[in-house]
């Protein structure tokens, strides 16, 4: 990368600053495309608000998923910027290390909302030596202040010998530090006025951002364009699709079929018309998916006043038209000749001009509903209701002088109206139609063109081309600035999480058991049982009556749960892992290559040996970037891609992954869970796939995997939040730390031998990092292998460890040992080193350990740690030790198992559909808006279409009754197949980690999801039916209503399958979006609506055979209007019955409903089959 400029020069010492500059041409990612690391993204973020000019910052949590080290480089870095710039930075941090610590100048104590402590660090402790309370030695004094606090930990601290004990609240802390001489001090200060002569000037900002309006908008362009360029993809996929479906629609209404003799000929050219209009349409519903995905970090910018809405706008609506610009002159140049449209120049490019402002309108349309509704599920409703509305009131399905006059507005603002008549008038007006005439019903001759204008009930008079014209530029107009305001002043929907202090919680639990009201997270499991809640309370007693020091406090909380978990229900087998010499390769990135490296592969790890064994708690570490997730990845089977060298054994024996899988336990960082379960159901839901029906001799019934789970929620005290929901990170359900701890118990209750956990304490304070590990530590005394990577952690929460893995960035070994009491060993391997500096007294060994280690100070000592290693004694030991545990013990065997999941394929059906079934109850965003969606249109259409079924006297009306049918069940069939699209797409996320763990098969995952729509796409079908029925005035006989009720149901469903089936064949979310749009296009083509089955060319007939939507039509027409013996007008023709209009003009035949109503059937099987195929051959997860 070349820098250049002073503000790219800045850019550049930031991102070295961060450690960035090693990964500055690296996507971010996100959770289905593998990116920078985790600790990368945090400083990505800090690098984002530092980089400018502000002179205030606020920044939360800057240090979440960082090692201590680099925390500390960067918090030094910030407080120069505070002391040379004089700028005021307030900071929270969640496990501050006490050298990061010691950099603040003032302290702020929070703790339930109230201020505690508030002023210079140096004297915090002497506040609380004032109330009685003294640091330990060996405790970090951020570590401290957070728990002193805490009724559960507070006592511990109390350095009082002549008084007793007493519990200090929050509030009376807050009233002690106000009669401290700090907290005396700041009232002082604040109650005293500003003293004006110390100000400045250039305090006062007198422009909203912070560069010219110019450079804004250059930056903003330059961004687009680059984020259009990374998603080519979508943009190619989304021409060519186009490209496919002009190629179809040219040899559809290919010219040597379309004469211009008579009215017959000119509506076949309608609707070639219509279709042209209808593609170019759904064409900009690709536009919602992606303005909904870029609004998250939208509203971040704009909160901040990187810049106002419209300049994120307008390169959004600019950028667009070159791709709209090429989209329509390739659709009009394979459709327009091949068609046969009117051959004059001129009309060729009007008819261009059409195509392109009929796109930018679509665009803009789908672009003002993202910024309306700001969620995907609300989104797509909102643009397939708005799609109805101007479809059905735009004048083609149903003409203006049938619209209802309460509906006659509709009429005006459709923008599809505008298009239609001016791309009809464009044709009709060509001298070909004009110059021949036919014979109205009065016998007077007429041109053929207004003939055919008026017989489509389009306008006569040919100014309407550039009304039309005009109407479609003022609506692209209006929904851009709409997008703009949308984006101006609303704010993103979902509000942030509150929560209450614990205190607080349990004191309302309290007050649920004396006085009899609702509580959240019962203590009580199912049974009820009076014993459970007497062993919690002693549980509870144990927890609170903890030694004083935080180590020694830690592990013997440890020890005492462990003394419960020892004899857990259920036993497993102990074993151990080794590994040697693994490397692992990516392809070299394009980028990389672009700056000339020349390899075709990147070494991400490179000879790592290691053992980790049964009952010792390993820790992974090494600087943001080391490879230590890459590490844990590979060993435990979770790459998709890359490649793997090197030797893995468990118990002595190869690694097969597939028995692996049955035997470990895997905790990403990302704490995924489906967030519509509760926590004791999730635990249940991983238990009954997970555990085997036998453990040796021992069957596991259900009673024992119940009572199993409950044990493991003890384990790790959730029994408090057995009935929380779980929720989405940061909105709803769990905080962070409880969230941590579900991810473990999800991992225990499958009574794993071995656990990888990735990052468990990231994301917490120190006191709920204290909690998880003691979570984990007591995962660990129950026997069990466990193996944490961890970022930044306290002196107690590192020494809780046994051993230490130590990677350097390159992916490379420079320590794996023990650890030794107060990390002795590990700090005599390092001293031993020459030039590497002591520690310092009280001084974090793992900060410590990362400083002396880093890059700087390789190239300071001009050595290599990992080559030092190499040749260490230590490293010496541990190849013998991996050499013993590479061979097996006698009597022992390979891992086996009978099959290759722990449930049958009906168990693990059963469970997912039990999830399934709570998720989907719990899930209104989505039933309800679906539902809410199909009650709008249901009623909608009946007040638009209202008695219509009354009224069969001529060929227009059945039209218009046909054309209602099929709007209907088409309009509410996509918004089915649009809404499942998130929720499938979320699902799959979780699907992907529950199917690594080995808890069931694609296939009953796939056939349970397929199974909950059933009854819910009944309720929905059978309230649509009565009410569409009902108001529209379809004949009332059994037959009829069923017939009309059978066909809606399998419709609904089949395009509910058709929804899930292109989100499981497609990368994400907007993919499937683009990829449903074309084949909707294709299904209003072929079905039998805009282009009769007899008039379909005989080279396409094939198509409209496999089309689903002419199936449905085929089945409401006929069995509505089949039988019907009725006289009907038929303009040119002589009269004729409605059965024989039916079966002449449109190719139905009553005694074909025999195979329509199972084809229907099979159309919904074989879309929930492919989806349920694609879902178990495809993976687009990068890892």
């Amino acid at each position: 990368m070349r820098w250049v400029g002073v503000s790219d020069r800045a850019g550049w010492s930031l991102l070295q600053i961060l450690g960035l500059d090693i990964c500055a041409d690296t996507i971010v990612g996100d959770q289905m495309q593998r990116g920078i690391s985790g600790g990368q993204k945090k400083r990505v973020t800090t690098g984002e608000m530092i980089v400018g000019p502000t002179k205030v910052l606020f920044m939360d949590e800057i240090s979440t998923g960082l090692d201590s080290s680099t925390t500390f480089q960067i918090v030094k870095c910030l407080q120069q910027i505070v002391h040379l710039g004089e700028a005021t930075i307030l900071m929270s941090l969640l496990q501050p290390a006490p050298e990061t610590f010691d950099l603040f100048d003032d302290i702020i104590l929070l703790s339930e909302g109230q201020i505690v402590y508030q002023g210079p660090r140096e004297h915090v402790l002497e506040f609380f030596e004032s109330c009685g309370f003294s640091c330990p030695e060996r405790k970090g004094t951020a570590d401290f202040l957070q728990e002193v606090t805490s009724r559960k930990d507070q006592e511990q601290y109390w350095a009082d010998k002549q008084r007793p004990y007493r519990y200090i609240s929050v509030p009376e802390f807050a009233q002690r530090f106000q009669r401290f001489h700090v907290g005396l001090q700041l009232e002082n200060h604040l109650s005293l006025p500003f003293d004006k002569s110390r100000s400045h000037q250039a305090a006062l900002v007198f422009s909203k951002h912070s560069v010219s309006t110019t450079e804004l908008l250059k930056a903003s362009f330059d961004k687009e364009w680059l984020l259009i360029k990374r998603n080519s993809f979508v943009y190619i996929f989304k021409t060519l699709q186009l490209i496919i479906v002009a190629l179809v629609a040219s040899t559809v209404f290919l010219r040597t079929h379309m004469h211009t003799r008579n009215l017959d000929d000119g509506f076949v050219y309608i609707g070639a018309l219509l279709f042209t209009l209808i593609v170019n349409m759904f064409n900009g519903f690709a536009e919602l998916s992606l303005a909904i995905t870029r609004l998250p970090v939208f509203f971040k910018h704009r909160d901040l006043l990187f810049y106002p809405a419209w300049v994120f706008t307008l390169p959004n609506v600019i950028l667009r038209i070159p791709f709209s610009i090429i989209e329509s002159i390739v659709w009009v140049l394979v459709t327009y000749y091949t068609i046969g449209f009117s051959p004059e120049a001129d009309r060729f490019f009007k008819h261009l001009l059409l195509v392109f402002l009929i796109q930018q309108m679509a665009g803009g349309l789908f672009r003002a509903i993202a910024g309306l509704c700001r969620s995907m599920i609300i989104a797509h409703t909102g643009g397939a209701l708005s799609l109805l509305l101007f479809f059905v009131l735009g004048g083609f399905l149903l003409p203006k002088a049938f619209i209802p006059k309460w509906w006659i507005w509709g009429y005006w603002i459709s923008p599809l109206m505008y298009g239609y008549n001016a791309l009809a008038v464009n044709e009709f007006y060509s001298p070909r139609w004009m110059n021949k005439f036919v014979l109205d019903q009065n016998g007077v001759p007429k041109r053929l063109g207004i003939a055919m204008l008026e017989g489509a009930n389009i306008f006569v008079d040919k100014n309407w081309y550039w009304i039309g014209a005009a109407g479609l530029l003022g609506f692209t107009i209006f929904f851009n600035v709409l997008f703009t305001l949308s984006l101006m002043y609303l704010n993103p929907l979902g509000k942030p999480q509150a929560i209450i202090s614990e205190e607080t919680a349990k004191e309302a639990e309290g007050n649920g058991h004396a006085k009899g009201t609702i509580r959240n997270g019962s203590t009580k499991s199912k049974d009820g049982s009076h014993d459970k809640e007497m062993k919690e309370m002693r549980l509870n007693a144990r927890l609170s009556s903890s030694s004083s020091n935080g180590v020694s406090r830690v592990m013997s909380i440890g020890s005492n749960e462990a003394a419960l978990s020892r004899g857990m229900v259920l036993p497993f087998n102990p074993l151990a892992m080794s590994f040697d010499n693994v490397n692992y390769y990516v392809d070299m990135p394009a980028e990389m290559k672009q700056q000339g490296v020349q390899d075709d592969r990147l070494q991400l790890l490179r000879e790592v040996t290691g053992s980790f064994r049964p009952g010792v708690l390993t820790a992974l570490m090494g600087v943001s970037g080391a490879g230590k997730t890459t590490l844990m990845d590979v060993l435990a089977g979770r790459k998709t891609g890359g490649y793997i060298e090197g030797d893995i054994r468990i118990a002595g024996y190869p690694k097969n992954q597939a028995t692996f899988a049955r035997i470990s336990g895997y905790c990403e960082q990302n704490d995924i869970h489906s967030p519509q379960v509760t926590v004791r159901e999730s635990l249940i839901y991983s238990a009954f796939l997970r555990l085997p029906e036998k453990i040796g001799d021992k069957e596991i019934t259900d009673d024992i995997k119940i009572q199993f789970v409950d044990e493991v929620m003890e384990l790790v005290e959730l029994n408090n939040l057995s009935d929380a929901i779980v929720g989405l990170p940061g909105i709803t359900g769990l905080s962070t730390e409880q969230r941590k701890r579900l991810t473990i118990a999800v991992e225990l209750v499958a009574n794993p031998s071995i656990i990888f956990m990735d990052e468990p304490t990231s994301g917490l304070d120190a006191r709920a990092a204290a909690i998880v590990m003691r979570t984990v530590r007591n995962t660990v005394d129950t026997g069990r292998t466990v193996v944490c990577t961890i970022h930044q952690p306290s002196i107690d929460i590192f020494e809780a460890f046994d051993e230490l893995l130590l990677l350097k960035r390159g992916g490379q070994v420079i320590y794996s040992g023990k650890l030794g009491r107060n990390s002795q060993k590990m700090v005599e391997y390092f001293e031993a080193i020459p030039g590497v500096p002591k520690i310092k007294d009280k001084y974090n060994p793992a900060t410590w350990m990362l400083e002396v280690s880093s890059v700087a100070a390789e190239v300071r000592l001009k050595m290599d740690f990992a080559e030092y290693y190499k040749t260490s004694d230590l490293n010496m030991q541990n190849k013998v030790l991996v050499n013993q545990l590479s061979q097996p013990e006698p009597g022992t065997s390979d891992l086996y198992f009978p099959t290759e999941y722990s449930q049958s394929t009906v168990g693990q059906f059963k469970a997912c559909l039990w999830k399934q079934w709570l998720t989907y109850w719990r899930s209104p965003d989505y039933n309800l808006v679906r539902f809410s969606f199909t009650l709008l249109v249901a009623l909608l259409l009946g007040s638009i279409f209202w008695r219509i079924g009354t009224n069969m006297g001529d060929s227009t009306t059945l039209r218009m009754v046909i054309g209602s049918m099929y709007t209907a069940v088409m309009f509410v069939g996509i918004n089915n197949c649009s809404t499942v699209q998130p929720i499938v797409s979320i699902e799959r996320t979780v699907f992907y980690r529950e199917r690594a763990a080995g808890m069931y098969s694609a296939m009953p995952y796939a056939i349970a999801q397929v199974v909950i729509e059933i009854p819910y796409v009944f309720v929905q079908t059978t309230y649509y039916t009565l009410i569409v029925y009902a108001m529209m005035s379809f004949q009332w006989t059994a037959a009829k209503f069923f017939w009309f009720f059978f066909i809606s149901y399998f419709s609904f469903l089949y395009f509910t399958y058709y929804g899930m089936m292109t989100v499981s064949i497609s990368p994400n979310h907007e993919v499937a979006s683009i990829f449903a749009a074309a084949f909707y296009s294709l299904f209003n083509l072929f079905s039998g609506f805009f282009i009769p089955r007899p008039r379909i060319p005989r080279w396409w007939i094939w198509y409209y055979w496999i089309c689903p939507l002419a199936w449905t039509v085929y089945g409401l027409i006929v069995t509505q209007y089949g039988d019907l013996q009725d006289p009907i007008t038929v303009p040119g023709e002589s009269n004729q019955t409605i059965s024989y209009y039916i079966t002449h003009h449109f190719g139905y035949h009553r005694d074909f409903m025999p195979v329509v109503a199972p084809v229907l059937v099979l159309f919904a099987v074989f879309f929930a089959f492919m989806y349920a195929v694609c879902i178990k051959k495809l993976n687009f997860q990068q890892r």
